[in-house]
């Protein structure tokens, strides 16, 4: 079972299915921000044969980036995964157990109607194609595949939802499922950040290291008190877009107390990088990350007010009333 990061506030880390999904009238259906569907009965499930066809037409938004328009399938869809490279990238190509960035379209073969649509809401998905991290069917369509690809494919029920189907986003356990994905990005638990060294200065506040070689960064504290303020400050800044309070981003971090410098929670460590959102996270977070760069290294130093207080989660050990130190990697955001 995957560990459940200690940022996270009240709600549980994890991918969640298909959210608000549209209906016959309409394909501006909100996708999940940064969500994907979950791994259902089909994790079990042998690998498919990849095949060719057949494959409905993209008959509007032919361009990378563009949204699309699918047709309907006609006739029987195949009963292994069809896929089809649509424009083929020429970036870094994406490896299973990655995560992707990425615009998807999401619908059902014999009716059209939309499930996913992130075009439209303006935030590509994350997903992990991991094992238990999503459904199958994208594990084994876009693993291999290239930064800057355009991928139309179908998937059976084997390697979706399974023959129970999904009742939250109306899939039956008979649907085959058509997807379109703009890959826009991979990352891996070697990712970091990417920019230009920040002066750390003060030598009340704890230094981070700047190395960009995917290893965790050292985090050395000061032997002062520790500020009963929030700090957030660039150790690497990057040139992206800033981060609004209601984005999800996809981020290495590694966190330490004050008091003793002892780590008590890392992506490095688990060797998996972690997706949230930044209304689920703790106050520090959620305050000290918003405004910041995609592409940046941050030192957040979260007061027990804004993180914990005297109620920290069970076995985490992290002591009533303690001081947070964090080093957080921003690689995407949606």
């Amino acid at each position: 079972m995957r560990r459940r990061s200690l940022i996270l506030a009240a709600v549980p880390a994890g991918l969640v299915t298909f959210a608000a999904c549209g209906d016959d009238k309409s394909d501006t259906s909100k996708a999940s921000d940064g969500g994907s569907p979950s791994a259902g009965a089909s994790s079990a499930a042998p690998a498919p044969k990849i095949v060719d066809g057949p494959l409905p037409a993209i008959t509007a938004g032919v361009k990378f980036g563009e949204k699309p328009t699918v047709a309907k399938g006609t006739g029987e869809p195949s009963d292994q995964l069809a896929v089809k490279t649509v424009i083929a990238g020429s970036g870094r190509t994406v490896a299973e157990n990655d995560y992707i960035q990425a615009n998807a379209l999401g619908q059902i073969w014999d009716s059209g109607k939309v499930l996913l649509n992130t075009y439209d809401t303006k935030k590509p998905l994350f997903t992990q194609l991991a094992q238990g991290g999503t459904i199958d069917g994208w594990r084994y369509a876009l693993t291999g595949k290239k930064i800057g690809s355009r991928v139309l494919f179908s998937v059976p029920p084997t390697w979706a939802f399974g023959k129970d189907g999904d009742a939250q986003t109306g899939i039956k356990g008979t649907d085959t499922l058509v997807f379109v994905f703009d890959i826009q990005d991979t990352f891996n638990s070697k990712s970091s950040a990417k920019g230009k060294d920040v002066p750390q200065d003060d030598a009340a506040l704890p230094k981070v290291g700047t190395n960009t070689d995917g290893k965790a960064p050292s985090i050395d504290i000061p032997k002062t008190k520790a500020p009963t303020a929030l700090v957030s400050n660039y150790v690497i800044e990057g040139d992206g877009a800033a981060l609004a309070a209601t984005d999800t981003v996809l981020v290495q971090y590694k966190g330490v107390i004050w008091d003793t410098g002892k780590e008590f929670d890392s992506t490095y460590s688990r060797n998996a990088l972690t997706s949230f959102s930044l209304q689920q996270v703790v106050k520090g977070w959620a305050q000290g990350l918003t405004g910041k760069k995609v592409g940046s290294r941050v030192v957040i130093v979260v007061p027990p007010s804004l993180g914990y207080g005297d109620s920290p989660p069970s076995g985490s050990g992290i002591k009533k009333d303690s001081t947070m130190v964090f080093t957080v990697d921003i690689l995407a955001k949606a």
